[in-house]
């Protein structure tokens, strides 16, 4: 089940978007095997952690030289690799991309950190907020002449981060397709987050984006894209960018088009109009806005909580959001209408197909023994 089933990709268990690519990958239907830490095992089993989703898990010490060596056979069998540890960090564990490429010429070695492999900042740490503070996607975030406000972690760890990564980590798998050579995938969050922002840069270029924030189209300056607080203390987006689309919201609230309609892309009437909105918006509540301006070409959604989004309609209808061992979360993405995954299944224990994994690999009772006995293996 799933576009990318026969794939087998081993995992470095990490934080972030190292897990995120995972789960896409293990969503779409590749044979994801996680390699935890063996002293991990017999920890409490976070069965909430839903990035962990759809993996079989083995738990190595990756210190002992018969848990890296574990870990090469299992890669002598994989399609791929991914992993998120700083520059070097691998290499000094006798992992490195030249020994890993000796062992299994095919393999894609994917790698994901904040910094990339290379630059003055490689070897830092860093978070999501700082990757995407260094490429002016934080700067772009924010009310006018205020402070940038970071985006959750959306743009560095996961879009610019795991996405790129795993988008890579595919890419590389065609292209052997017709090579027959593996090679090494450098996926850092600020080239993710950087490309992220094209689009806006694009407007730069163009002329049509000021460096302030809260003053362009796209970040809350224009009063026809934004959020508007309703009478009972919730929130409505509205994104009437098209000049059809923006005569039916000044239909629909009530101003009229002779209150707005000619200077829509005049910023000098962006301020006044959306303090006119902003009152208007505030007479109903989010349940009347909806009645009134759902479903039609305002471009309008009401702004939902987690809980709020799980109920709505729309996405019950697609089943946007499915529930795995109790837990509500999203559902693999996109829709394949020949090659639909599965439903992936809830995360496993730390170790907790130690056994059955190196079962796989050829070895006997006796060798697994003699693993779990020196510590190189943990379940």
């Amino acid at each position: 089940m799933g576009p990318l089933t026969g794939l087998r990709v081993i995992e470095l268990q990490g934080i972030g978007p190292g897990p995120f690519c995972g789960m896409m990958l293990a969503d779409m239907g590749a044979e994801v095997i996680r390699i935890d830490r063996a002293s991990a095992v017999g920890q409490e089993l976070r069965r909430a952690d839903i990035l962990a989703r759809g993996r079989r898990s083995i738990a190595v010490d990756l210190k002992n030289p018969d848990g890296v060596e574990t870990v090469l056979k299992l890669l002598e069998q994989a399609d791929a690799l991914i992993e998120g540890f700083r520059p070097g960090v691998m290499e000094r564990l006798g992992l490195g991309p030249d020994v890993c490429l000796e062992r299994n010429p095919g393999l894609i070695y994917g790698r994901m950190t904040g910094w990339g492999q290379t630059g003055t900042l490689a070897h830092a740490a860093g978070h999501d907020i700082n990757y995407i503070s260094l490429t002016a996607a934080l700067h772009s975030i924010g009310e006018p002449d205020g402070a940038p406000v970071p985006p959750l972690n959306l743009v560095g760890d996961f879009g610019g981060g795991g996405m790129l990564l795993a988008f890579g980590v595919v890419a590389a798998l065609f292209e052997r397709g017709r090579s027959g050579k593996g090679q090494v995938v450098d996926a850092a969050m600020t080239d993710g987050s950087a490309l992220l922002m094209n689009g806006v840069f694009g407007m730069m270029n163009l002329g049509h984006w000021l460096p302030e924030r809260g003053r362009n189209m796209l970040d809350g300056g224009a009063h026809f894209y934004g959020t508007f607080e309703t009478q009972d203390g919730k929130h409505v987006s509205i994104g009437s960018i098209e000049p059809q689309f923006y005569a039916l919201l000044l239909e629909k609230s009530g101003l009229g088009e002779e209150d707005g309609l000619a200077g829509q892309m005049d910023r000098g009437n962006w301020p006044a109009m959306r303090e006119r909105l902003e009152r208007i918006f505030k007479t109903k509540t989010r349940e009347e806005w909806d009645a009134i301006m759902l479903g039609t070409d305002i471009c309008y959604a009401p702004v939902l909580n987690f809980h709020e989004a799980i109920d709505h309609p729309h996405n019950r209808a697609r089943s946007t959001f499915v529930e795995i061992d109790g837990l509500h979360q999203a559902a693999a993405a996109p829709r394949f209408s020949r090659t639909p995954p599965q439903t992936p299944g809830a995360a496993a224990a730390p170790g907790a197909h130690t056994d059955e994994l190196l079962r796989e690999l050829g070895f006997d009772e006796a060798a697994v023994a003699s693993l779990r006995t020196s510590g190189a293996v943990a379940g």
